[in-house]
């Protein structure tokens, strides 16, 4: 075939250097099924021995035909069936060990369409894998394939889950300072999703779930101008939508397996979410609890806004002031000057309205003491991984998700952003 088009292609005057390089690979794809074929053949799985589970022995019944979609192509070989002598089970035992039981898919070719499906969505996920490796695949057999990898890795975490919670697990290193984060977003789902919860929208109708994102890293030092610096590859994430009380499960655990009993401190950043505090005197009682300066300086601007309604010169001015002294710990002096300024009627109660996001949070900006310490007192890492890692895959314009094909993805997403895809893959081929 090559040396045809090679022919074809002189005569012509020259050859098409990309159209040969495709024409290479997919001619070099087939020959490598056939190949692939011959060795799956080979494979009868005596490995597994043959005692069944309920103490009977399976014995061959039949041989029985398979198609395997591969990163090769489709690969046909036959291989045996095998039927319990006692309770009539049946397996076909090199299914079991070349990781192919209950699915047309080659582990190899697995691999690739959950990665790309976890990037970008099913049907650009197909045209991806037929432009850059030539394999042809459905949108919806990468749709299934990524939901079904995704549903694993979140059967496992949650596994390790319940050893966390039975005081399992955690041996490891001393951690300088283990950071920890929380955060949510709201994913649009299918409609029977939100039966029976109320939406923020006029018409009362909910078509958002939040997903809770939680963060873990570390932190074993500053740098010279004495700011905290992440370590590098320390970033490690857990998220799902599920209620506050599970997620909380979720984040200890992960924080479990990341050092939470060797570290030397512990430190909550948050927006200010109630949940997120309730979640952390649950959890990590002993944690220092800071809430993100970013969002604090926020709420300053709608207090700067109301005592100066009309005059964007004074507001701007008092906030810069405010802003830096919130910074330098002096924040009691900041309610003090607000109170002291209390108009009447409205404007009274939205300054108090706003006034009570800082009393109750007091202890958690006490910045001055927090940067002293060399701590991080933004929570940046959580907002920005809401955007990454669920956001940018499962918030683009026309989604709309079923709660369990949302959790599936984002536990994959996680899994790959915490740098854990490659151990995923490992402990199958080591199963």
């Amino acid at each position: 075939m090559i040396g045809a088009a090679l022919a074809d292609r002189e005569r012509q005057g020259g050859f098409d250097l990309e159209a040969l390089e495709f024409l290479t690979r997919e001619t070099m794809r087939r020959c490598g099924a056939l190949i692939l074929e011959k060795l799956l053949g080979s494979e009868d799985g005596g490995s597994l021995g043959s005692e069944c589970e309920c103490g009977g022995r399976y014995v061959n019944q039949k041989r029985s035909a398979k198609v395997l979609q591969t990163v090769l192509g489709e690969a046909f070989w036959e291989r045996m069936i095998q039927r319990c002598n006692l309770c009539g089970r049946r397996r076909a035992p090199a299914d079991v060990v070349l990781d192919v039981v209950g699915t047309g898919f080659s582990p190899g070719l697995r691999r690739l369409m959950t990665k790309v499906g976890a990037e970008v969505c099913f049907d650009r996920s197909r045209a991806l894998l037929f432009e850059l490796a030539g394999v042809r695949v459905t949108d919806k057999g990468v749709e299934r394939v990524s939901e079904a990898v995704g549903t694993e890795i979140l059967a496992r975490e949650e596994a390790g889950m319940a050893k966390a919670l039975q005081g399992e697990g955690g041996a490891g290193p001393a951690v300088e300072t283990l950071y920890l984060s929380a955060d949510g977003t709201g994913v649009a789902v299918l409609r029977r999703e939100t039966e029976g919860r109320k939406g923020k929208a006029a018409d009362g109708i909910a078509r958002t779930r939040e997903a809770k994102l939680g963060v873990v890293f570390i932190s074993s030092g500053v740098d010279e101008e004495g700011r905290p610096v992440r370590d590098p590859g320390s970033t490690s994430y857990v998220g799902k939508i599920e209620e506050v009380d599970r997620f909380g499960d979720r984040l200890y655990a992960e924080a479990v397996r990341r050092g939470l009993n060797q570290a030397k401190q512990v430190v909550m950043l948050g927006d200010g979410a109630p949940w997120v505090w309730n979640l952390c005197d649950l959890h990590f009682p002993g944690a220092v609890q800071i809430v993100d300066f970013y969002h604090a300086a926020e709420h300053l601007v709608a207090i700067a806004r109301l005592l100066h309604p009309n005059d964007e010169a004074q507001w701007k001015a008092w906030f810069g002031k405010a802003r830096k002294r919130l910074k330098r710990g002096k924040l009691a002096q900041i309610i003090a000057e607000v109170k002291g300024r209390f108009g009447r009627g409205r404007q009274k109660e939205e300054l108090l309205k706003a006034l009570a996001y800082f009393e109750k949070n007091q202890e958690r900006m006490r910045y001055d003491r927090f940067r002293e310490q060399g701590w991080f007192i933004g929570s940046g890492v959580v907002e920005a991984g809401c955007k990454s890692v669920i956001g940018q895959r499962l918030k683009q314009s026309g989604m709309h998700w079923s709660v369990r094909g949302a959790n599936a993805i984002i536990a994959l997403r996680c899994c790959l952003e915490s740098g854990g895809f490659e151990d995923y893959w490992e402990s199958r081929r080591a199963a």
